[in-house]
């Protein structure tokens, strides 16, 4: 009989345990027999003021999805749910908190009222994912506190802007992921966003564009319907407001010197003499329009703007922005140029240092710091400047080196405007960062000594929103990833487990569901990677389905039925694999691949200089993994070049006849991206003594986004093949980034 007894102990424990399913996933979980159930006559004690907001967080939660609230009270009852915020908390700093459940009732102590508020976000996952009039949680008792103090997430309104309601929705996200900031990008090329009493204009005129262009950039034509609009500042302010009433900190970017177009459509004097006509642009880049440095009255206005900024938003920091600023204005400005003199400054980059330092110090003194992107580093970092680091880590690297505070937000990992899905089917920037991927993100560089790392203050991810055009799409770019986002900000890197997450990401779906979210199915899309083969003989193709929820099939068009897929595929000629993912023998996903394969086609290929660490694709092979990127976007199919020429060279095994090598390269000049100058091509019998083969200038086609250059040739025989691929290395005069270095994108190198 006892051996019963505890057997029905174990069985209650487990499926206690079973039943939690927390993100991000707690320091110290211990689950306890029982359970206790909230219904109708549950009381919400809080005792005081901040509590109580924490209490109404709770009831407007319990009302929108389950349709019911709890009356709250100062006086603790039978059923109770009580918060409680420790007398020690104005001089806590780690916003820990303690959940306990019992089958008499619920307690959450938090050091902080941040961390009561934490402890209560627990509570709500705690809580069932179907919904009912009474819901039954298990008893347990948490022990929690964040690894960081800066958990934040950034959203974009100056592309498309959302409405007020979407955006107390957006911060209802963050709080319900722990999350404690939330970067509001009010200013950009195409559109200023925030109302500013003393210039009218910024809004009236610089808030408006005449049109939007239509698909991915370049695009295919433009809508030609005016777009805009702004928020007033009691607006803001109310969005203020809400987000601190749940713990959360709304950081302002008002964006300079570049990003500029929209207020200087609205007020034209603070270009450089020469500069204009503006307008409020209506197609996405990066343009030369910059507020004039030379001029003072360029200052006095940022200023203006900034006392506006910094009355309605109380944070400690004020983003300024200070990436992507073209120099080629300050270079022909000669009231720029004075000033360069004056200074005593070098050039251009010095005088963007200039720039930044004197806007910092004026936010200094009124007892604010400024954040700014890592461009902020050329020319000489600003004495007390935070920096955001988004071109990879490098920027944050040395910020911290330098003892200067740091936010990780890598385009690699956390730029939520990338594609999740391989084969993403609505228009995104491009670019891949799966939820995996986000989930892996270590935000402390290994670079970094244990002091040094202190300096790190934690991460965000950035929601740029060119192809985000409705909140739903901003819901189906964030989720699940935020969820994996919140994880790596929040919990221990030990306590960390990509196999566990997914576990709790199955409890989450549900949770998007019964949030009414729009989220993104891409965890249970086939993966495809392409690999070296054995001997160099053709390609290996890897497909990966979630094994443990259903099977994986494929079919070879016009030469394989559709079978289970057991082992990677050695391919040796051109084919086309279809991946056919099924559960309950239902087709719920599917993947098409064409496979290309030529004579370069997985052979072994070395570059003599290697990729920019932005965008590194998957290394040299990259190039002969057989896999052409029709789109022609940034992602894992291409590797990029700043300013510099790539240069590959491929052994193709044996001594082999070949008449012709095709290089595909990204053409969008308005993000600085432009295809090769020119191709040469090279033979060699030994890999050291080679011989002019062919060369073109000229690009054989261009295919949306997508340059092709085909050098023809003379049969020749040759083992291994060098392809230099000259780059433009600055961009062109006339265009936007006149003088900037140009990119260089190629995806696939072609020999026949």
């Amino acid at each position: 009989m006892k051996r019963i007894f505890f057997l029905f102990l174990l069985l209650a424990h487990v499926a206690s345990a079973q039943e939690i399913s927390i993100i991000p996933k707690p320091a110290s979980v211990q689950t306890k027999s029982g359970q206790y159930t909230i219904s109708s006559h549950t009381t919400l004690v809080a005792k005081d003021k901040e509590d109580r907001k924490a209490a109404e967080f709770l009831n407007a939660y319990l009302q929108e999805v389950y349709g019911f609230q709890l009356d709250i009270d100062k006086k603790e009852k039978k059923d109770y749910i009580r918060l409680s915020t420790r007398k020690q908390a104005q001089a806590a700093k780690n916003d820990a908190y303690t959940l306990n459940v019992t089958p008499q009732g619920v307690t959450i102590e938090g050091d902080t009222y941040a961390g009561t508020f934490y402890g209560l976000q627990s509570l709500i996952q705690l809580l069932p994912v179907e919904k009912s009039a009474s819901l039954k949680i298990p008893a347990v008792t948490i022990q929690d506190a964040p690894r960081f103090a800066y958990r934040g997430m950034h959203l974009d309104v100056g592309r498309h802007m959302f409405p007020v309601s979407f955006l107390k929705k957006y911060i209802d996200y963050l709080a319900l992921h722990k999350m404690n900031y939330f970067h509001w990008h009010l200013t950009e090329d195409q559109g200023w966003r925030l109302e500013i009493k003393k210039y009218p204009e910024l809004t009236s005129v610089g808030g408006f564009r005449d049109g939007t262009i239509i698909g991915r950039y370049p695009g295919t034509g433009n809508t030609n319907q005016r777009y805009g609009g702004f928020y007033t500042q009691e607006e803001a302010k109310e969005i203020v407001k809400y987000a601190a009433d749940r713990h959360i900190t709304v950081i302002p970017e008002i964006e300079l010197p570049g990003h500029s177009s929209a207020a200087l459509t609205a007020y034209p004097w603070l270009g450089c003499p020469g500069t204009g006509p503006y307008k409020v642009e209506q197609t996405w880049g990066i343009f030369d329009d910059v507020f004039c440095a030379g001029k003072d009255s360029t200052f006095t206005f940022l200023e203006n703007v900034l006392d506006e900024v910094m009355a309605i938003f109380p944070s400690k920091y004020i983003h300024i922005g200070g990436d992507e600023s073209p120099k080629a204005n300050w270079k022909t400005c000669p009231l720029c140029q004075k000033r360069i003199k004056d200074e005593g400054l070098h050039d251009e980059h010095e005088l963007q240092s200039y720039f930044i330092q004197r806007i910092e110090k004026y936010i200094n003194s009124k007892g604010r710091t400024i954040i700014g992107w890592d461009e902020i580093l050329e020319g000489g970092l600003a004495p007390n400047a935070v920096v955001m680091s988004w071109r990879g880590e490098a920027g944050g690297i040395e910020a911290a080196k330098q003892n200067h505070y740091v936010i990780m937000t890598p385009g690699t990992h956390v730029y939520f405007d990338h594609s999740q899905s391989q084969r993403e089917d609505s228009v995104t920037i491009g670019g891949f960062t799966s939820i995996e991927k986000a989930y892996s993100y270590e935000p402390i560089p290994k670079e970094l000594t244990p002091e040094q790392a202190k300096y790190v203050l934690g991460a965000q991810a950035n929601v740029w929103t060119e192809y985000m055009s409705n909140p739903a799409k901003v819901e189906y770019q964030i989720f699940p990833r935020m969820s994996a986002l919140s994880e790596v900000l929040w919990t221990a890197p030990e306590k960390k487990s990509w196999p566990d997450f997914e576990k709790r990401l199955m409890t989450q779906f549900k949770r998007y569901d019964l949030w009414g979210a729009n989220y993104s199915k891409a965890y249970y899309d086939i993966m495809a990677s392409v690999l070296p083969a054995p001997g160099n003989e053709g390609v290996t193709l890897k497909l990966d389905g979630k094994k443990d929820i259903g099977q994986l099939r494929y079919t070879i068009k016009g030469k394989q039925a559709a079978q289970e897929y057991t082992q990677p595929l050695q391919l040796k000629e051109s084919a086309q694999v279809t991946g056919l993912y099924y559960k309950n023998n239902q087709l719920i996903d599917s993947l098409s691949l064409k496979v290309s394969v030529n004579k370069a086609t997985g052979k072994a290929i070395t570059l003599k200089e290697q990729p920019s660490e932005y965008f590194p694709g998957n290394g040299a092979f990259t190039l002969v993994d057989g896999i052409v990127n029709e789109k022609g976007g940034r992602d894992q199919q291409s590797i990029g070049y700043s300013g510099s020429d790539l240069e590959a060279t491929i052994d193709l095994g044996t001594a082999q006849q070949i008449s012709s090598v095709t290089v595909h390269a990204l053409n969008a000049g308005g993000t600085y991206v432009y295809p090769p100058k020119a191709v040469e091509v090279y033979g060699s019998a030994d890999g050291k003594n080679f011989k002019p083969l062919g060369t073109t200038d000229k690009v054989s086609s261009v295919e949306g986004s997508k340059a092709i250059l085909k050098v023809a040739m003379s049969p020749a025989t040759t083992r291994f093949v060098r392809v230099a691929v000259k780059n433009t290395q600055t961009v062109p005069a006339g265009k936007q980034g006149e003088g900037e270095k140009a990119w260089l994108f190629l995806d696939e190198i072609q020999v026949n």
